[in-house]
């Protein structure tokens, strides 16, 4: 009896979301109530949680802001219940992930909740576009074409976190090449100055820091790990992985070696810095020369048109005036 009941109100229902909202009803329904359902719970899984750094006490605010930026492990709890839902269970894929969104600047290891949490919300958002766009349609749209679109729409919200990371990566990358060279000129002053390594990445660090944050922030990262006593290898290793700049890849390749042959450092560092500034006007050159190539085919598009218009046009209106008087 209790089942019959239930089955007649689920009917009942069914007939007036129908009724009200043609055959695409019940499914509306059921979208707005998944939509409702992950506002109420987006509050409480984007919670962040207190940095156990706070519990310190720092006399110097600044030196509490420069160990919470170095850090490359912060963890802040965001989304940390459904961590097995959205971190990979294969290490590797975990493991290439979070080098992606480290060279995209963001370090933090809730990057990779964070990021899979954005194509997941990304992907909801755009099928509730497409439904509401179907759902302000006066007439009653067809079933088929409008999951059709909001699947489409989805699908372009599913991938804009991805494509967001490439640019990202992109803009950094090309940042710290353009601003590597003068970095490298810095370096080579201050080490001919008497500065050892260390000291000069830490100063060049510091000067880089209005022209170029991404470089400055990479050169930060290395001298506290110098001073921290890990292995010099090791960290030039991990500076290149973190920037993925085929640059630095080489400039790291030139320290190790002369640090294994104990060659002079000022020197390599002279000869590779003089190659950084011709790459860098090679790279100038070659964009000035794909530029007239860009702007002759801008140039067909914009202004070969209107002039033929200019040009064709009275004699088309003569030519149309002419047939109608004979049609006459």
């Amino acid at each position: 009896m209790i089942l019959q009941e239930q089955t007649g109100m689920m009917e009942s229902i069914w007939q007036s979301l129908t009724d009200s909202f043609g055959p695409a009803g019940p499914f509306y329904a059921i979208a707005g109530i998944g939509i409702v359902l992950a506002l109420v719970a987006a509050p409480l899984l984007l919670r962040k949680t207190k940095d156990p750094v706070d519990r310190l006490n720092f006399r110097d605010e600044n030196i509490k802001d420069a160990l919470v930026d170095l850090r490359s492990d912060t963890d802040d709890g965001r989304l940390s219940r459904l961590a097995p839902y959205l971190e990979p269970g294969s290490e590797a894929e975990m493991s290439e992930v979070r080098k992606q969104l480290r060279a995209a600047g963001y370090k933090g290891a809730s990057a990779v909740r964070t990021y899979y949490f954005a194509r997941a919300i990304g992907g909801l958002l755009g099928l509730a576009i497409g439904l509401i766009f179907f759902l302000l349609i006066p007439e009653n749209p067809d079933l088929v074409f409008a999951m059709i679109i909001s699947l489409l729409m989805a699908l372009l919200g599913f991938f804009v976190p991805i494509y967001w990371v490439k640019r990202s990566i992109a803009a950094r990358q090309e940042n710290i090449a353009n601003a590597f060279p003068d970095a490298m000129d810095m370096m080579l002053v201050c080490i001919e100055g008497g500065q050892s390594l260390d000291q000069a990445m830490a100063r060049v660090g510091d000067e880089m820091k209005l022209s170029s944050g991404p470089l400055a922030e990479e050169l930060e990262i290395v001298s506290q790990e110098f001073r921290a006593g890990k292995d010099r290898i090791t960290v030039l290793r991990d500076f290149a992985d973190r920037c993925s700049v085929n640059d630095i890849s080489a400039f790291v390749t030139v320290l190790i070696q002369s640090t294994t042959f104990g060659t002079s450092i000022a020197q390599a560092l002279r000869v590779y810095a003089a190659e950084m500034r011709d790459k860098r006007l090679m790279r100038a050159e070659e964009k000035a020369n794909v530029l007239p190539t860009k702007l002759t085919l801008g140039t067909m598009m914009f202004t070969v048109p209107p002039l033929i218009l200019i040009l064709i046009g009275p004699s088309v209106i003569q030519i149309v005036r002419s047939l109608a008087g004979l049609a006459r």
